[in-house]
């Protein structure tokens, strides 16, 4: 059986929300979210750099979520939500995948400003600056979005999975202001029942892979 390792509200809700999606039988192995269970030697011998998501499925192990994204809808998929090689949309689909992490790692860094680090050693100027990448991220996203409802002109696939997650992560820091098009995409994204089960039960802090 699938084996995912995941820490409540941190980026591997991606994972846990693409597996409930694909309507796939796996084991969730909840880490608590310090460096005690993620430092652990037994946690490491599995994924080295201490982080989530991990993925095992026999003996492939895999800890990067654009990577396990793509295996388990290469190898699992069957409600439609990959775009395998020859598929028209399989570039755009790709080029999505791999854009979650543009926006996750600007929305990430604000969080940790936020969340983390002590009031005293935040730094206003890495404050603006991630903003206002991570906006500029969002905001190729809201026009894209102007003429289709999900990013792939056929509708909702896997890779709005892991940008829909990316764009939640930004809502924490209230990054969404003026993007009413991705406001919509947002809403239509969280009205899905994967989406309800992968979230925690209350918003928590946010890790990344």
């Amino acid at each position: 059986m699938l084996k995912l390792y995941h820490c409540p509200g941190a980026r591997s809700t991606r994972s846990v929300w693409l597996l409930y999606e694909l309507g796939l039988e796996f084991e969730l192995v909840t880490l608590g979210f310090s460096m005690a269970a993620l430092r652990a030697p037994e946690y490491l011998a599995i994924s080295p750099l201490g982080r989530v998501p991990c993925l095992v499925d026999g003996q492939t192990t895999l800890f990067e979520s654009g990577a396990i994204c793509q295996y388990l809808c290469e190898n699992y998929d069957h409600r439609g939500l990959h775009r395998g090689p020859g598929d028209n949309e399989r570039n755009a689909w790709l080029q999505w995948l791999h854009y979650a992490e543009t926006i996750a790692v600007h929305g990430a860094s604000l969080v940790q400003q936020k969340v983390f680090i002590a009031p005293e050693q935040r730094s206003e100027t890495v404050r603006k600056l991630e903003s206002r990448r991570l906006f500029k991220a969002i905001e190729v996203i809201d026009k894209h979005l102007a003429s289709r409802d999900y990013l792939l002109d056929s509708g909702f696939s896997a890779v709005d999975i892991g940008v829909g997650y990316s764009i939640h992560l930004a809502t924490m820091v209230g990054q969404l202001d003026g993007l009413e098009n991705v406001h919509e995409y947002h809403a239509r994204l969280a009205s899905r029942p994967a989406f309800q089960r992968a979230m925690p039960e209350s918003a928590g802090e946010v890790l990344g892979d």
